[in-house]
């Protein structure tokens, strides 16, 4: 078993510095058993689990986002898991809003704070913060989604003339993102990039161990074939269909993820289930390779070679959280 760390990971353990506070993050691309490690870390060190991801946030969506049931949490808090309905907007700045005051109350209660989840976006906002750009501007995004329609690649080309450094960043085909940049620039009359250069509202205070899992792509890949196609046996158009019948919205953004999408095709009859399933897959193991992209260009990460789940990357982990905040067995006898 292979543990590798970036560059940039920070060396000294938190007792070199009394004032800052204990944090774990254990990410890593979809399947590789983030949720199964993060508890071990709590029940060993006496934490809580905040979730890091942008689908587990939502009520109704269950089978399709790994989403562990109260039963398998084996006592251990839990947060931000179901607390937004499929049809409400969720965005990285409100996780970031929300994460923070539940990071101190959990510092208050003496225990450790252990982030786990994929999403990148949402692990970047808690820690580093987001640049100060406006709110969402609906009839703006609406106005540009149609020009965008009428003349593909064209929101780009703006970009390229208002903010060619963020043109450079995003892809062309990444419409959202290309979106948001140019919502920034014409409402606020200011670059992307020099938002970005005054500066994040950063987390202060904490020391965050970051653990990042790498089964590799092969197992990584089998395993999440295996889980797509146990979703569908186990119900996920069902799922779907009851969460449709409490009245929410084919367009409620949680249908747009990979599973749920294809399950929402099988019920309008444009898919079979066999063809629902090779979808899934295919997309899921793209969405894998995407997230470890992300993660690896994060800063400060250690990485661990192998799932979550197994005997030895547990052991690996619990020895880095041990030696890096210098606590066993943390019952604090009173607060940070």
């Amino acid at each position: 078993m292979e543990v590798t760390t970036s560059q940039t990971a920070p060396a000294e353990p938190l007792g070199a510095d009394a004032r800052e506070l204990p944090l774990v993050a254990v990410v890593g691309p979809t399947g590789a058993g983030k949720s199964d490690l993060a508890l071990e870390i709590a029940a060993e060190f006496g934490g809580e689990i905040v979730n890091c991801d942008s689908l587990q946030v939502y009520r109704h969506f269950d089978l399709g986002t790994a989403k562990l049931p109260p039963q398998a949490r084996r006592g251990i808090p839990h947060h931000l898991i179901d607390v937004v309905e499929p049809d409400e907007l969720f965005t990285a700045g409100e996780y970031a809003r929300r994460a923070r005051p539940i990071l101190a109350a959990i510092i208050g209660r003496g225990k450790i704070p252990v982030v786990a989840g994929g999403t990148g976006f949402y692990l970047r906002a808690l820690i580093d913060g987001l640049f100060p750009g406006p709110s969402r501007d609906q009839s703006l995004r609406d106005r540009l989604a149609g020009r965008e329609q009428r003349h593909p690649g064209s929101l780009h080309r703006i970009l390229a003339r208002l903010d060619p450094e963020a043109a450079a960043r995003i892809h062309p085909h990444d419409v959202p993102k290309v979106t948001r940049a140019l919502e920034v620039c014409l409402v606020t009359r200011n670059s992307v990039s020099g938002l970005f250069r005054a500066g994040r509202d950063a987390l202060r205070g904490y020391r965050a161990l970051k653990i990042g899992l790498d089964p590799g792509r092969d197992a990584l890949y089998e395993r999440l074939d295996a889980r797509c196609r146990r979703m569908f046996e186990g119900g996920l158009a069902e799922e779907v269909r009851r969460t449709l019948a409490l009245g929410f919205p084919e367009t409620a953004k949680p249908f747009e993820s990979h599973g749920y999408k294809q399950a929402l095709q099988m019920l309008r009859g444009e898919l079979t289930l066999k063809e629902a399933i090779f979808y899934a897959q295919r997309n899921t193991r793209r969405y894998a390779k995407r997230q470890m992209t992300w993660f690896r260009q994060e800063r400060g990460m250690v990485w661990l070679k192998g799932f979550g789940d197994s005997p030895e990357i547990r052991d690996a982990a619990l020895h880095l959280v041990n030696g890096y905040f210098t606590v066993r067995n943390a019952k604090f006898a009173e607060p940070f």
